[in-house]
């Protein structure tokens, strides 16, 4: 199925702290609020794009677990096709996010889990899947 809009990118679930100020290496902080949910650079442009009305495949890989199944909820309520692998033997992404509340100053350690795996080779298979679209 045709797409006029395909974004190739990484989904990970983001876990975000807020604290009055960001941790020193080895100190532990009393956070002021936390957040569980979707992100990664290229999921959140294919829920923009989707939202502002276009018609968006997003190709990645996943895992077979409870982020995964995030990211699929998250797609279907935007309208993003997914164009995923579903992986089992490697878990979906996690990111670890802290925000400085006074100035929202961040940190953060992504870990791609399955999306470190996405290769040349999927992203042809979804070409092949597809009638040629101008790349840029």
């Amino acid at each position: 199925m045709p797409h006029d809009i395909v974004i190739l990118g990484v989904f990970v679930a983001d876990a975000a702290f807020r604290c009055a100020r960001l941790p020193r290496l080895g100190e532990t902080l009393i956070g002021t609020g936390f957040a569980l949910g979707p992100g990664g650079k290229g999921s959140n442009q294919a829920v923009a794009a989707a939202k502002a009305g276009g018609d968006v495949g997003f190709i990645a890989r996943i895992g077979e677990d409870t982020f995964g199944a995030m990211g699929l909820a998250t797609w279907a309520e935007a309208g993003v096709t997914p164009m995923v692998i579903r992986d089992p033997a490697r878990a979906t992404g996690a990111a670890g996010i802290f925000i400085e509340a006074a100035e929202g100053r961040n940190a953060i350690v992504i870990s791609p889990g399955a999306a470190a795996a996405i290769s040349l080779a999927d992203v042809e298979a979804e070409a092949g899947r597809s009638p040629r679209r101008r790349w840029w």
